[in-house]
């Protein structure tokens, strides 16, 4: 399958080099604004095709799959030209920046009958499928308390920090905790409670959120921008607790049980880096002719928008262009 990606930062090398070694795609063109960057990456990751737009790779009938690179204020628009073309859609977390647009996309791509899903690799990854077996085998019990964090010290990458581009950690950190805990419950909570502080440039920096479900079970969430956290989950049930090393790219699963005094651990081995699950099931959700992933239904996309709006609500902090 011909894939074009769109955009040529940091995340778009990745997946050019993820592409590269899987099987069954080909990196056949990457689009930027600037014709030279493009052409550069084109040398770089050898692609077929380099385009100074991103209009024209969309045009592109070759195109069978669009990766959307590109930083978070510009996803809807890009999301909408895409299905505007008939181009199959996989686009970089957090999927718009805000719920009612990413609600609009996917109505817009089930109306055009074209498939689009959000690229948040945690989803798609085979370690989440072994948290679901040890959480369905009830040897924790049921859960009642979820801890996770995630930090980086990108607080001085001047995207990250941008207002007019949807900055701060949530929608680039926060929303990997969120879905940590969200992937553990499975249910909306009764209540969130979210507090932040904040750069020079008005976005949040640090993120202290708190989930509560039914039954006063609770999610305890940090993010920051403004360094390296352990970015490790916890999973507590009466009969004992899953650790996850690094819930952004688990590296280990382990399971304590209290009783026993025992931990049994998983080691996750990855075929490429990660990136590739979210490539696979794309093209077999396309070559099956559905238009919603199985991993990230639209139902679970617009679910983690609510949620990011009104803990954006909680911050005070609105975008320029909302």
């Amino acid at each position: 399958m011909n894939i074009g990606i769109l955009g040529t930062g940091n995340i778009a090398r990745v997946m050019a080099e993820t592409i590269n070694l899987a099987h069954g795609v080909k990196l056949y063109a990457i689009a930027s604004r600037n014709f030279r960057k493009a052409e550069n990456f084109k040398k770089e990751f050898n692609v077929s095709k380099a385009y100074g737009s991103y209009l024209e790779l969309l045009e592109d009938e070759n195109v069978e799959l669009v990766y959307i690179a590109t930083p978070h204020s510009t996803h809807f628009n890009l999301i909408m030209l895409s299905i505007d073309h008939y181009k199959a859609v996989l686009c970089e977390k957090s999927f718009t920046t805000n719920s009612v647009l990413a609600t609009k996309a996917l109505l817009y791509a089930k109306e055009k009958n074209v498939f689009v899903s959000e690229a948040i690799w945690t989803r798609y990854m085979p370690s989440r499928r072994k948290i679901d077996e040890i959480l369905a085998s009830k040897v924790i019990g049921e859960p009642y308390l979820v801890e996770a964090n995630l930090g980086y010290p990108i607080k001085d990458v001047p995207r990250i920090t941008d207002k007019n581009l949807a900055g701060g950690a949530l929608l680039d950190v926060g929303v990997y905790p969120i879905n940590f805990a969200d992937m553990v419950y499975k249910e909306k909570p009764l209540k969130i409670e979210a507090s932040c502080t904040y750069t020079n440039t008005g976005v949040d920096k640090t993120d202290f959120i708190t989930f509560t479900y039914e039954g006063d079970k609770k999610a305890v969430l940090h993010a920051t921008i403004e360094g390296l956290t352990s970015r490790n989950g916890y999973i507590y049930g009466p009969l004992g607790y899953i650790k996850v090393v690094n819930i952004n790219n688990p590296e280990e699963i382990s399971v304590y049980i209290s009783s026993l005094n025992q931990t049994k651990t998983y080691t996750i081995t990855k075929e490429i880096n990660g990136y590739e699950y979210e490539l696979y099931e794309a093209v077999r959700m396309i070559k099956e002719g559905k238009i919603e992933s199985e991993s990230m239904p639209y139902s679970e996309t617009i679910k983690i928008m609510e949620y990011m709006d009104l803990i954006r609500k909680q911050f005070k902090i609105k975008y320029p262009f909302e």
